[in-house]
């Protein structure tokens, strides 16, 4: 977390980030990739997408396999290119190399040519729940049995358009992100991107398999296009839909990895529901201090989060808390810990009301 570097706006200085120190020219190097009208945010899915298909060790034929499904998520997607879409968008300038790149799915529809990948290809776009639906959506296909195996996650990168939106809704923080606590400003942005593979257990024999998705549910509480409603109807639904797919009892979750965004409404409202649902609240805490709210990507980010923590059977603590709400006096675990893990709720709650939860499970 620390000032923006890699493109100039006004607020390099007075809001912090959390970017990744490579330049788009030299990702495009590392990658290999020249094609015209590429973005940074596809260039952060790419390098993902290449880590995901070596480790889960797939031949080219599987990753073009029509039961091979891609899905995948963004938020801002090819409008990272802020300055390049305002001027295409004048009626007396020629358009740039770039027109086709400003469409939610060109990420994904730029990483299905690359591989050749012939299965479904999906994008989503639920605001702050994107990749975590994304991840949702590949278990169902799974599930269902119309694909064998599915790629899933989601990208964003930093950009302008990004920054000046949130900045406009007045929920950026000035300092480090402070979650859960009773002086939260706001939250930081960030940059990144993370996709999982998804395998039938008969077709990951041999293969180190990290977890198993074993629940995940959907809720809309349809309150406010950017705020969640006070009661937390949304993400109330959402966690105990999550249990019931995964047949488990509340008091059955380990940890929550929390939505946390630092905001006002969301850090008072994931309260509330977890104390209406848990009653006695598992030990919680918020990724995003530490590296901030990466919109679209968050979702995949943090699932891959509480898988480590179910590998390595560790809990990473919420940092910058100093003191509770005093209306819920929640507290998210503050020091490193090594414990016995076996079931992991992550929260991803965007904008609209739309609420994700998805609970993984030690392999």
């Amino acid at each position: 977390m620390g000032r923006l570097e890699m493109f100039p706006s006004k607020f390099s200085d007075t809001l912090p980030v959390a970017e990744i120190k490579i330049s788009t020219e030299a990702l495009k190097e590392k990658l290999n990739a020249f094609e015209p009208g590429i973005t940074r945010t596809t260039l952060l899915a790419l390098h993902a997408i290449k880590e995901t298909i070596a480790d889960s060790r797939l031949t080219n034929e599987q990753v073009s396999s029509f039961d091979t499904a891609l899905i995948g998520a963004s938020t801002v997607g090819g409008m990272c290119l802020t300055d390049e879409m305002q001027r295409d968008a004048q009626k007396d300038t020629p358009g740039s190399e770039y027109l086709a790149s400003y469409d939610c799915a060109s990420t994904y529809m730029y990483l299905q040519k690359r591989y050749s990948m012939n299965g479904p290809v999906n994008t989503i776009h639920t605001a702050c729940s994107s990749s975590a639906n994304a991840i949702m959506f590949g278990a169902r296909l799974i599930r269902s049995g119309k694909v064998r195996r599915a790629i899933v996650g989601g990208v964003d990168s930093l950009a302008k358009f990004t920054i000046n939106g949130f900045n406009s809704l007045h929920i950026l923080s000035p300092d480090l992100c402070t979650p859960f606590d009773e002086e939260r400003k706001g939250l930081n942005l960030g940059e990144g991107a993370a996709f999982l593979m998804l395998e039938r257990e008969e077709d990951a024999t041999g293969k180190k398999i990290y977890a198993s998705i074993s629940g995940y549910a959907n809720a809309n509480d349809a309150y406010h296009p950017s705020s969640l409603s006070d009661e937390g109807i949304g993400p109330y639904k959402a966690m105990s839909d999550a249990l019931v797919s995964a047949k488990l009892d509340p008091a059955q979750i380990d940890f929550i990895n929390a939505h946390g965004t630092g905001t006002e409404n969301n850090d008072k409202v994931e309260s509330i529901a977890m104390l209406r649902l848990f009653g006695k609240v598992p030990a919680f805490a918020s990724t995003k201090a530490n590296i901030g709210h990466t919109l679209g990507a968050s979702g995949a980010i943090e699932a891959l989060y509480c898988i480590l923590n179910l590998v390595e059977q560790e809990l990473y603590p919420g940092i910058n808390f100093k003191n509770p709400v005093p209306e819920t006096g929640l507290q998210p675990i503050q020091v490193y810990q090594k414990t016995a893990l076996t079931h992991i709720m992550s929260n991803s709650f965007g904008f609209g009301g739309n609420c994700t939860s998805l609970i993984f499970s030690k392999a």
